[in-house]
């Protein structure tokens, strides 16, 4: 009888992780293409019932975690060795021992970002800052920060290629990635709060700069001899 509550236990396991295979897919395109649709929707799926979330997507912060292990796929696939940060085992660095721990320390970094993000628009909205109110404007943020991640990811184990061409391929990623991440935040935090887009600029420059200057600041503990 255990036997067969596993068995049922790891089919549904499976039929989950293979379902990534569909949904992150479309997932993404929907993020890429609509983002502010894409966080509008999570907005509107976190008020059904816990079984009825997110039932043609994956859930914003799974989406996230998807993203940055393909950025790491990537990285790994083009670095083609092991990471410097792993290789190093001085300092905080010597907790980075494989790839799952530098998944972990991706997930922290870039995180920070949608954490930034959500914090600076429930303040904006004058509401008191709580778990609850919190939720809601990180979930939707997740959906922002996967292909902002994935680009920016992608650009940056590029510039440590010798593909011909990567270093141009590398700076019009992270260019693009940061320029439409700063884009759709602007337009989200105009639309939601509401007030002007200079004003939803100041906002969201001021969150990324926070996520920006945190993420740097535990990176270069890690790196740093």
């Amino acid at each position: 009888m255990d036997f067969m509550k596993w068995l049922n236990s790891f089919g549904d396991l499976l039929y989950e992780v293979m379902s990534w295979l569909i949904f992150y897919p479309i997932t993404l395109w929907r993020t890429v293409t609509r983002p502010l649709d894409a966080m509008r929707y999570s907005d509107l799926e976190l008020r059904d019932s816990a079984d009825e979330q997110f039932t043609d997507t994956l859930n914003p912060p799974l989406f996230l975690v998807l993203s940055l292990l393909l950025t790491q796929a990537i990285d790994v696939a083009l670095g083609g060795g092991t990471n410097p940060i792993v290789a190093q085992k001085t300092g905080l660095a010597g907790f980075v021992s494989d790839d799952t721990t530098l998944l972990v320390l991706r997930l922290v970094l870039f995180s920070l970002f949608p954490l930034m993000m959500a914090t600076r628009f429930v303040r904006a909205k004058r509401v008191k800052l709580t778990r609850q109110s919190l939720k809601g404007p990180f979930y939707a943020q997740c959906y922002a920060c996967g292909p902002f991640a994935l680009c920016l990811g992608i650009g940056v184990s590029l510039a440590h290629t010798r593909l011909p061409g990567a270093p141009v391929i590398s700076a019009l990623l992270v260019t693009g990635a940061i320029l439409a991440y700063l884009t759709a935040e602007t337009l989200w935090f105009a639309h939601h709060l509401p007030q002007r887009h200079w004003r939803a600029l100041f906002n969201v420059i001021r969150a990324f700069v926070e996520g920006a200057v945190t993420a740097i600041a535990l990176a270069l503990l890690f790196v740093a001899h």
